[in-house]
């Protein structure tokens, strides 16, 4: 099986083949993936990796395969005020949801997975609750790592020889 040496942000444009992948499969640390060739590639990180819409998995043999964000089904939720709206985050942070911050200078828009019961909520605090079908990338949390630590490079090991603990809030 051919493994995947490096995480290459937003390198994916002369790509060789394609994965695709919904927000949960991008949040990994060990997977093997199916490229739409048919192909099996294999994700062994040391820590789990944030894959973003237009990376590019760079392979052992030099190849190159780019990352495409499946759309899924999320609530776009919006406020008449930025007080309203950071109310709503407060909410949807303290129930630890994965929520996406898509900030318009002076206002923004919150994405989460589509939820009934949460959209209810939401509107019971007075926001706006619109359903769309995009790529869902939520902000990655305390525990996410470093910004712009992004690119991740690794070699092959053996795994009898590593202890890890992954956590993943959501």
């Amino acid at each position: 099986m051919r493994r995947i040496y490096a995480v290459e942000p937003g390198a994916a444009e002369a790509a060789d083949d394609v994965v695709r992948l919904d927000h949960d499969r991008r949040t990994r640390r060990r997977m093997v993936f199916t490229t739409e060739a048919g192909r099996s590639i294999l994700l062994d990180m040391p820590r789990p990796v944030r894959l973003r819409d237009g990376d590019g998995l760079r392979l052992e043999d030099g190849a190159l395969v780019r990352v495409e964000a499946l759309p899924e089904a999320l609530v776009e939720i919006t406020a008449p005020s930025t007080a309203a709206l950071v109310r709503i985050a407060w909410h949807l942070g303290n129930r630890h949801l994965p929520t996406q911050l898509l900030l318009d200078g002076e206002s923004g828009r919150l994405r989460i997975r589509e939820d009934h019961v949460i959209a209810q909520m939401v509107e019971g605090l007075g926001g706006h609750c619109q359903r769309l079908l995009e790529a869902f990338d939520p902000e990655g949390g305390a525990y996410d790592g470093a910004p712009g630590g992004h690119a991740h490079h690794h070699h092959a090991h053996d795994d009898h020889d590593h202890h890890h603990h992954d956590h993943a809030h959501g």
